[in-house]
C-alpha cells in the first residue's frame, strides 16, 4: 500500500479527481489489497486511471511486467498446445489474483497517459467472434501510434504479458 501510495501521489496527471482516501478506503476490502500488492511484486507499478468513466488500478509500468510474461491468452489455449505449453494463461493468472484483463478502449485511454509497451505487447480483451476461430488480440505502442495485433491464442512470447486491472 505504501508504494501504490508514492505512486498515486508523484503521478497526479494519471488521475487528478482522485484522492488518496477514496482509493484507500476502497482498498480496504482484503482481496482488492492482495490484488495490488500481487501486481507490485510481479513488477507491475500499479497505479490509479480513469478508464471508461470510473477508476481502476492498472499497471503502469513501462514495459510489461517480467513477472508475467511468456503465457498465452487462456486455458483452453494453453491446454490445446501440444509442445511446450506455459504453466499457465493471462486469463488463468489474472483471474487468480481477482484481476482483468484490459479491453481495447482500456489499453488505448492507458497510452495516453504516456509511452508503454514500446518493446513488449501485452494480451487484451478478445471478443469471442475472434477468440472462437483460435485467435486473441494483443497490443503494443510503436512510431507514436497504438497498434491491436491478432495471433494463435496459443502463442506466446518472452516479451509478450498481460497488464492487469482492478476496477475501483
Amino acid at each position: 500500500m505504501e508504494a501504490l501510495k508514492e505512486r498515486f501521489l508523484a503521478n497526479m496527471d494519471r488521475h487528478p479527481e482522485a484522492s488518496w482516501e477514496d482509493v484507500a478506503e476502497k482498498l480496504a476490502d482484503p482481496a482488492k489489497a492482495a490484488a495490488v500488492a500481487w501486481m507490485e511484486e510481479t513488477g507491475g507499478e500499479p497505479d490509479v486511471v480513469a478508464l471508461g468513466g470510473g477508476w481502476a488500478i492498472v499497471d503502469c509500468s513501462k514495459e510489461v511486467p517480467a513477472g508475467r510474461r511468456s503465457i498465452c491468452y487462456d486455458q483452453a489455449a494453453r491446454l490445446k498446445r501440444k509442445k511446450f505449453p506455459p504453466e499457465t494463461s493471462a486469463q488463468e493468472l489474472l483471474a487468480d489474483h481477482g484481476l482483468d484483463l484490459l479491453s481495447e478502449d482500456d489499453y488505448r485511454q492507458l497510452q495516453g497517459l504516456g509511452d508503454f509497451d514500446l518493446k513488449t505487447s501485452c494480451w487484451i480483451k478478445t471478443p469471442e467472434a475472434i477468440r472462437a476461430k483460435g485467435g486473441a488480440l494483443f497490443a503494443e505502442k510503436r512510431y507514436g501510434t497504438v497498434f491491436i495485433y491478432h495471433n494463435g491464442a496459443d502463442s506466446y512470447y518472452k516479451v509478450r504479458d498481460v497488464r492487469a486491472k482492478l476496477p475501483l
